[in-house]
């Protein structure tokens, strides 16, 4: 088994405004963009969609592939005749489906414990969400807080880094790997002694699989560490490899 693999896909809804005149679009790609460090650094792929796609056009781009996950990400708007009253976190999955509710649970827990109105964060079983709906993979759409509400519309611009970290840790938590800070890339060569050293999707021996064989010598990406284990990317392969059969360079 692979180290996880998600889609990522952020709003492409220009049209809805912030207070400030930004959009939707513009802060859910910059909560994206804040994501990616963490999700490289836990060993998570991604896959974003185009933010010049529409959410018909994000759909088909994730089922053209074979994803763990489908993230979207959105912030949300109350009825006109309740414009700007409305706050909270609410975390929509496809009802029935238990990959979509075990994630959509650990996303609402983690952002409880950094949003201002933790009372306020829930999740909400769904069948008519578009992006729920038509996406073959398991899918979770957040509407991180409401954009037209400006407290919670300063809370996203003032928090962007923590959400990200708080989203990047539930998917870590779903997927039970290690959340791992983003720290600074360094190369690495296998020094193993002659033989070729397994890569894993997991920091362990007893559980993890074997998702790809280096050979002695061969250079490799290091993007994070849990313990004894370096998290690196072997051509294009991420995954767990002990840091005694790596060397520095």
């Amino acid at each position: 088994m692979a180290m996880p693999n998600i889609f990522l896909s952020p709003s492409t809804q220009e049209y809805n405004l912030y207070p400030n005149g930004n959009s939707e679009e513009y802060y859910m790609n910059l909560l994206a963009d804040a994501m990616e460090p963490y999700l490289t650094a836990s060993g998570i792929s991604f896959t974003r969609n185009d933010r010049e796609l529409t959410v018909g056009g994000s759909v088909r781009l994730s089922n053209a592939g074979e994803y763990d996950m489908h993230l979207a990400l959105h912030s949300n708007a109350a009825p006109e005749s309740l414009s700007g009253r409305i706050q909270g976190t609410d975390v929509y999955y496809y009802q029935g489906s238990a990959e979509g509710e075990a994630l959509a649970q650990l996303i609402a827990a983690n952002i409880a414990t950094i949003y201002p109105y933790p009372e306020l964060v829930g999740t909400t079983p769904n069948r008519t969400l578009y992006e729920l709906l038509n996406t073959d993979a398991p899918t979770v759409l957040v509407e991180i807080a409401y954009h037209d509400n400006e407290e919670d519309a300063q809370w996203i611009i003032d928090h962007l880094d923590d959400i990200a970290r708080m989203l990047v840790l539930s998917l870590t938590q779903y997927f039970g790997i290690p959340f791992v800070l983003p720290a600074t890339l360094q190369r690495g060569r296998v020094n193993s002694g002659g033989f070729s050293v397994n890569l894993r999707n997991a920091p362990n021996y007893s559980s993890a699989a074997v998702i790809a064989t280096v050979p002695d010598g061969a250079e490799l990406i290091i993007t994070g560490e849990s313990g004894a284990w370096y998290i690196v990317d072997y051509h294009g392969v991420a995954g767990y490899l002990e840091k005694r059969f790596v060397t520095l360079i």
